[in-house]
């Protein structure tokens, strides 16, 4: 053997520890062979990881956010402004719009950070509420499992029923127009049965992708219509100082009752980013979300400075209730509402469809595809059935979705942030806590003065025996049913849109 060759092996020998352990009294070493050390430690970019079958485009994922927050909530704005003063109005719909963008921002960047803690592409709201327990602080893993049940069933029983309630508003704004032609009222019930076969087949629409054409529609209906009520509302317009522009304190609750739930939109913001291309863009300054809502506001304080300021201390619960009753272009407004409606349901009945169908799927993994449409036919024959059954839902479902928005759209976002980012502190003096602080007391606002409008419009129903007159029904749950439609569109929501068939 060379000289050069002992000399290896002597310096060897110095440095490997000579008692078979895997220390040489200073570090210890673990050799392996299992892969590229740097490749272990690669960073996880979970957007480019993420492959969908069918991405949603930044476009199209604008289109449906403007459709889950312009919904028929926007018409009650006037009467929200009539509680709140004309400039009070202004500055608490800004708030109001800041706080519930904030809640589905924090959620959506909490979820980003849980995809790469957990390696993973895609997260439901169940999902992020799970994840956000177990990599939390210790004491927030017992809560994991009950965290998931908790939102699913939550939103399960909400989202139905308020797709049952829209059935409700669909078959009252319709009625609206054709009892005036013929002279006599057709019993809402019928109305609502003629509307399960095209229900179905909207609900046939297999993912949001081929779901973004309705989405439009609605947009379109709404835009008109929103159109025509904004000409009625120029041409009535008063002198600024005929209508204060602060109310008495003692009737915000009604403003916060009807702005909060027409306004938030959470419950499609994990389904817009779970099937989005480019995920990473929904947040940010300039991103989808921001783009979305700031439009938003700036619509629903429009129609609530000008519908208030046009009709005054007169403004009706729905401002097309105001619009005079035979002209065609207040007729018109009423079945594009109807026909926003109708195209809005499916995007909103998705949620039922997805929490129920990955609670059975397992079951039929041989036959996927005829048992997810068998599901879906039944959902949808049992969702109009309620509706057939009681069609006086409308403010029992504004109750279920003022508590459970609440708690979810509101609350839940908070512990999640928190329980996300533990590790990583809550900013310079604590700052992030004092600012869930403020948001935790608007939920709690929202908990009480939604239900304590809900209950007080289940009175006034049956105490006015609504449920003999269709009509009035139609006229004293018009607030009612504006709200219970916004809390299907806002509520949060616990879909992976991945679950297409």
């Amino acid at each position: 053997m060379s000289t050069k060759s002992q000399n290896a092996e002597a310096e060897l020998d110095s440095f490997l520890p000579q008692d078979n352990s895997n220390t040489n009294g200073i570090t210890k070493y673990k050799l392996s062979s299992t892969g590229d050390v740097e490749s272990n430690h690669a960073v996880f970019d979970p957007f480019k990881a993420r492959q969908l079958a069918h991405p949603v485009s930044n476009c199209d994922t604008l289109t449906h956010l403007l459709k889950a927050s312009l919904g028929t909530g926007i018409l009650s704005m006037p009467a929200a402004f009539k509680a709140s003063g004309l400039g009070m109005g202004i500055f608490l719909t800004i708030v109001v719009s800041v706080i519930c963008t904030h809640c589905s921002y924090i959620l959506v960047t909490s979820a980003h950070e849980l995809y790469k803690k957990t390696r993973r592409t895609q997260m439901s709201f169940g999902d992020v509420a799970e994840e956000s327990c177990l990599r939390g602080p210790a004491w927030g893993k017992k809560f994991a499992p009950y965290a998931r049940q908790i939102i699913q069933i939550g939103l399960l029983v909400t989202y139905f029923m308020t797709c049952s309630c829209y059935t409700v508003i669909m078959a009252n704004n319709f009625n609206y127009v054709v009892n005036h032609y013929i002279g006599y009222e057709i019993e809402v019930r019928k109305t609502i049965a003629i509307l399960l076969v095209p229900l179905i087949f909207l609900v046939y629409v297999p993912n949001l992708k081929y779901l973004a054409p309705f989405s439009m529609a609605a947009n379109g209906f709404m835009a008109v219509s929103l159109g025509i009520t904004f000409y009625y509302l120029v041409i009535n317009l008063k002198e600024i100082n005929s209508v204060p522009m602060v109310a008495p304190i003692s009737t915000m609750p009604i403003f916060f009752s009807i702005t909060i739930f027409a306004i938030e939109a959470i419950g499609v913001i994990m389904p817009l980013e779970n099937n989005m291309g480019s995920p990473q863009s929904f947040v940010g300054l300039c991103g989808v979300l921001n783009q979305g809502m700031s439009g938003v506001t700036l619509v629903y304080i429009l129609i609530g400075f000008f519908g208030y300021l046009a009709f005054g201390d007169n403004v009706a619960g729905a401002v097309t209730l105001n619009l005079p009753k035979n002209a065609y272009a207040a007729q018109a407004v009423n079945i594009l509402v109807g026909g926003a409606v109708f195209c809005t349901f499916g995007l909103q009945f998705y949620v039922c469809i997805d929490i129920m169908w990955n609670f059975i799927k397992d079951r039929y993994a041989k036959r996927q595809q005829l048992a997810n449409y068998v599901m879906r036919t039944v959902m949808t024959f049992l969702c109009v059935t309620l509706a057939i059954a009681v069609p006086t839902i409308v403010p029992f479902v504004s109750l279920i979705g003022a508590f459970c928005f609440s708690i979810l759209g509101l609350a839940v976002p908070i512990v999640i942030e928190m329980l996300t980012f533990w590790d990583k502190g809550f900013g310079k003096f604590n700052w992030k806590i004092y600012k869930n602080i403020v948001v935790v007391v608007v939920a709690v606002m929202a908990l009480i003065f939604g239900s304590k409008s809900a209950i007080e419009d289940i009175i006034e129903m049956y105490s006015s025996n609504a449920l003999m007159n269709n009509d009035t029904l139609y006229n004293s749950t018009s607030v009612s049913s504006i709200n219970a439609s916004s809390i299907l569109i806002e509520t949060t929501t616990d879909l992976s849109l991945n679950s297409t068939v």
